[in-house]
């Protein structure tokens, strides 16, 4: 959990994806954050947190379905939504906050 702090506690803004390996939409999401990825750089960092081996941190963050994707920036969640996501929608969220 102190991994996961220090990273949101970046001044660079971080993509968590909450996700688990049995869910269908999670792995549309795969390739998604790929080409986010390829978009936005060293913009901001992604990270993948899986609920099932996190369940500590998934209920800290109240996360009831998966995929939820948070951008946060010095600790601070500045975004939250649940369910599969463009690529685009996603960079432009990131951009508010780079």
């Amino acid at each position: 959990m102190e991994q996961f702090n220090e990273i949101i506690n970046s001044d660079q803004p971080v993509l968590v994806d909450f996700f688990a390996t049995w869910c269908g939409p999670c792995k549309m999401m795969h390739p998604v954050l790929e080409e986010l990825h390829g978009m936005i750089g060293d913009k901001a960092r992604i990270i993948k947190v899986d609920i099932d081996k996190n369940q500590m941190l998934a209920a800290q963050y109240n996360v009831r379905s998966v995929p939820t994707l948070m951008i946060f920036k010095k600790g601070e969640l500045k975004f939250r939504t649940s369910g599969v996501q463009s690529a685009a929608s996603l960079k432009d969220e990131i951009d508010k906050y780079v």
